[in-house]
């Protein structure tokens, strides 16, 4: 998990100072959407990556170039339209994060795609490589991020969309072991126990893209 070189490690930091703040400001536009401006009272809403990201989460994402999270957006189902119910506004509230993460994804690969051709087509070989380099790692890094977060285990976003379809007396257990799951997930992650399954879900997500954007097959996975 921690094979990584400076090429890397700078092309991960950018993934960090763009896609979480996209991931978080997605969490707080959809509660907005919804009827609470409690993320965007807090300054939430919003690409400045100071104020979405977390230390551990970052660390864990520049180590691992792959798994990370940033602090969570605060938001109050309280304050949520009547047309949908507390329980499932979190839950689409939670969905929006990793989808931000799909979509920045597929349209990175197809930024990479139209800047090989106008790179090849101007004679600049070497650099349409480096630059396809950067961008396919992005993409790669923001479809990990998206599969990381859905795992159904607190605090991930996962764990907020299931919370919409078990008994929230379920919840209420669960939530009592947040703080040893958390840990666990920590663990995980930085033994590498996630990795082949999440390996193998980035790797199909990556074929499908590739497959509606015609483009070749993806090297950076």
């Amino acid at each position: 998990m921690l094979n990584w070189d400076m090429q890397s490690f700078i092309v991960t930091l950018i993934v960090l100072m763009t896609s979480m703040p996209v991931h978080e400001s997605a969490h707080a536009w959809a509660a907005y959407k919804l009827g609470d401006d409690t993320a965007s009272l807090q300054g939430r809403l919003n690409l400045n990556p100071l104020a979405h990201l977390d230390p551990i989460g970052s660390v864990m994402l520049l180590l691992t170039q792959r798994y990370g999270w940033a602090k969570p957006t605060p938001v109050n189902p309280r304050n949520f339209t009547r047309k949908i119910t507390m329980r499932g506004g979190m839950a689409v509230t939670a969905l929006a994060g990793p989808v931000s993460n799909l979509l920045l994804g597929l349209a990175l690969l197809l930024v990479n795609k139209l800047a090989v051709l106008a790179l090849g087509y101007a004679g600049q070989t070497d650099a349409a490589v480096i630059v396809s380099y950067i961008l396919l790692m992005m993409v790669t890094i923001n479809v990990s991020l998206a599969i990381f977060n859905l795992l159904p285990v607190p605090p991930l976003d996962g764990y907020r969309i299931l919370a919409y379809f078990i008994p929230a007396k379920w919840e209420a257990r669960i939530a009592r072991y947040q703080q040893v799951i958390y840990i666990v997930v920590l663990v995980a992650v930085f033994m590498g126990v996630l990795s082949v399954p999440m390996g193998w879900l980035t790797r199909w997500i990556l074929r499908f893209f590739a497959l509606i954007t015609r483009t070749p097959e993806l090297l950076y996975v």
